[in-house]
């Protein structure tokens, strides 16, 4: 029997993605090891393979074959946009992409402005104001705390995640528009899903049943 490969976001979501596989008795012991250096871990007994890696690298590694099957946010897979297959919401790590700035950005995300808008996100923003909103933007990329950009003039407005929106009041900011709900997902190489059918639908049916309602 081949191996079946995940690749995993590493961090908390690697985490909670382990803890939901030990439910439908998937386990790995040896990533449990805090100070392992070891890149590939294998559980032998069920023929499975598991790595971690960098978030927006996971649907990169799922799309060209390297793992079968990956799980990550919802704003990793619209960002990188790869041709893959998204089949299960894991209902974790809930949180929304939105466009946010001070209240008085709010006239000129209605009045077709043109305005700067800065985000870690630039194809989510972009697909958001020219596909949905029809609105001639710029669009800064960032890669650090865009919640400065528009305190310091860099923008009007931001793209970006709200968990609780803390940040933003703290800073003076708001949500102004929603684009859209964002957890993780479990995501699948297309020929994959076509060579270990059988193997993957179990695997999700399982997840599914273990699920937080």
């Amino acid at each position: 029997m081949k191996y079946l490969t995940f690749a995993l976001a590493k961090g908390r979501l690697a985490k909670k993605t382990l803890s939901l596989m030990e439910q439908i008795g998937i386990t790995c012991e040896e990533m449990k090891d805090e100070k392992t250096r070891k890149l590939i871990f294998v559980n032998e007994e069920l023929k499975l393979k598991f790595f971690l890696s960098k978030a927006s690298d996971v649907p990169t590694y799922v799309e060209l074959g390297a793992a079968d099957i990956g799980v990550v946010g919802k704003d990793t897979i619209l960002e990188e946009g790869r041709k893959l297959y998204e089949v299960l919401d894991l209902n974790t790590g809930k949180c929304r992409m939105c466009v946010a700035g001070p209240e008085s950005a709010r006239k000129q995300l209605n009045d077709g402005s043109l305005i700067r808008v800065a985000s870690k996100y630039p194809r989510i923003a972009k697909d958001y104001f020219y596909n949905v909103k029809h609105q001639t933007v710029e669009i800064i990329k960032l890669n650090g705390s865009v919640e400065l950009a528009p305190i310091v003039g860099l923008s009007e407005v931001i793209v970006d995640i709200v968990e609780t929106g803390s940040t933003l009041r703290e800073n003076g900011l708001e949500v102004l528009e929603e684009i859209c709900p964002l957890s993780a997902r479990v995501v699948v190489n297309e020929v994959s899903m076509k060579m270990q059918h059988e193997r993957i639908n179990t695997l999700i049916h399982d997840l599914k049943e273990v699920l937080p309602a």
